[in-house]
């Protein structure tokens, strides 16, 4: 512009850094998680995590590889707040993109942040400290001095450990109990084997598997698909191609359909459903580098529900498409290009379908002849009728606690159900749409509720459990869900 000088306006260093504590969406996990990144980048095989709480509300946080560690200008320059300029062509294998990864992640539980790193034996650290930082003010250390700071000494002549102090975002209100901060620790190994699951894994065979052990504990991978169990359905891999930059790049997608939950042990329910439970947990899971970025949506193509909840969809994108994908600081939270709705939404119904039939395969199976059922199928002169199993064990066994006049109430009241089903609705409900008509919860929880409930009446009818527990697994709809069933048994009879 015309008559125009420049000068130097560079933000206030405090008011910065303390903004950057608001930068992204973080808790412990995804704090953690955004350092593991730095520490797979930098070549690490082993990382560790040390979270150590005191009584009086002292926290200090470790993170320690054994990668390759940085010499004292890589360091400063990590160090550095948005050390990375995003628009960069950056290495196919990087994890980061804004270069405030580590300093925002950091900042978001902690006030000093100090990172001691050794590079061919020799040892640098540096320490930004938040109630200490006017005019940029970073303190720096060498060699004797840096290694000091250190809980252990490192072993070999490289690797990196990063310490936070006056740890006073991990709760709201900047107290905790140990055990809400044992609590704390617990969610973040869930959520960290599952971010990160197929470093751990090694993904399938393919690289060599990432060892990480917060406080002791190894990290075991939580898979999403659930892969290893035969029950789980899985379809032929699709690729898309994008063009940007006048280069092509490609996005692999992988779907799966879970086992219905009487296939599952309890663990394997728990973690699969995490804590959100297994609906909630449908959906694309958007992976970077093989890197978990964001899970459980349907970014607008579906919706969350009883037809799609075994559906989960694998989606590996590139670093090159960061920006496309408006992947987040803090690497929680991704959008679906608009390029790809409509593709991905073809995709995604003939997904879901196969979804519904896993579910609703489980209901009770009229006619089956070697289980009792709670439904009975009569045919007769050409006609057929759907009548109550009146033998049914659970039946019998309410009945059996009714008076006289309640068994003919009851009686009455199967009467009345039997009597009253609504056929012309169903039947044009599924002529309209098959998928649309189910009436058994895939939960697991509510069916374990159903169990604790009903077995014991079941039970208090027979002198032998031996007898019991035969007739018992010949039932519906206890013998679809026997797993669930025979965990139940083995408390009430160790």
């Amino acid at each position: 512009m015309s008559g125009a000088s420049r000068i130097s306006n560079p933000p206030d260093a405090a008011s910065l850094m303390l903004t950057a504590r608001s930068f992204g969406n973080y808790d412990l996990a995804s704090a953690l998680a955004d350092l593991i990144d730095n520490c797979i980048v930098a070549k690490s095989t082993r990382i560790e995590i040390t979270c150590d709480y005191s009584e009086n509300g002292d926290c200090v946080v470790r993170i320690r590889d054994n990668g390759i560690g940085m010499d004292r200008t890589t360091l400063h320059k990590a160090m550095q707040p948005a050390s990375t300029n995003p628009n960069n062509e950056r290495s196919l294998d990087d994890l980061g993109r804004f270069g405030w990864g580590m300093k925002s992640a950091s900042f978001s539980q902690c006030k000093i942040l100090t990172v001691v790193s050794v590079a061919d034996g020799t040892a640098n650290a540096a320490r930004w400290d938040l109630d200490n930082i006017d005019g940029w003010s970073m303190a720096v250390f060498e060699k004797e001095n840096a290694l000091e700071l250190l809980s252990t000494p490192i072993a070999g002549d490289s690797g990196t450990e990063l310490i936070w102090e006056n740890c006073d975002r991990l709760s709201e209100n900047g107290t905790l109990t140990t055990d809400q901060f044992d609590l704390l620790v617990v969610r973040a190994i869930r959520k960290l084997s599952l971010i990160f699951h197929r470093y751990l894994s090694g993904d399938n065979g393919k690289y060599k598997p990432l060892k990480i052990n917060v406080n002791g504990t190894e990290l075991d991978q939580i898979d999403p698909f659930c892969t290893n169990n035969a029950a789980t359905t899985v379809f032929a891999p699709e690729n898309i191609q994008v063009k940007t930059d006048g280069q092509t790049w490609q996005i692999d997608m992988q779907a799966y359909t879970l086992p219905h939950y009487s296939k599952l042990s309890a663990t394997e329910y728990d973690d699969y459903g995490g804590e959100e439970g297994y609906v909630r947990n449908q959906g694309f899971y958007v992976y970077r580098n093989r890197r978990l970025i964001i899970w459980g949506t349907w970014f607008g193509l579906a919706k969350h529900g009883e037809l799609s909840k075994l559906v989960r969809i694998r989606i590996d994108i590139p670093n090159t498409l960061d920006d496309m994908w408006k992947i987040t600081v803090d690497k929680s939270d991704a959008q679906l290009p608009a390029v790809l709705k409509k593709r991905m939404k073809i995709l995604v119904d003939s997904f879901r379908k196969s979804s519904s039939r896993v579910f609703r395969s489980k209901g009770a199976v009229i006619g089956k002849k070697s289980n009792e059922t709670v439904w009975k199928k009569m045919a007769r002169s050409g006609m057929i009728r759907y009548h109550i199993n009146r033998k049914h064990p659970l039946t019998e066994a309410l009945k059996s606690e009714l008076s006289s006049e309640g068994k003919i109430l009851f009686s009455k009241l199967l009467d009345m159900v039997e009597s009253d089903i609504p056929l012309d609705a169903i039947s044009t409900d599924i002529s309209a749409n098959p998928h649309s008509v189910q009436q058994r919860d895939v939960s697991r929880e509510a069916f374990e509720e159903f169990t604790q409930q009903t077995v014991p009446l079941i039970m208090a009818r027979y002198n032998d459990y031996d007898a019991f527990r035969a007739d018992l697994e010949k039932t519906e709809p206890y013998a679809s869900n026997w797993k669930i069933v025979e965990a139940f048994l083995k408390k009430l009879r160790p």
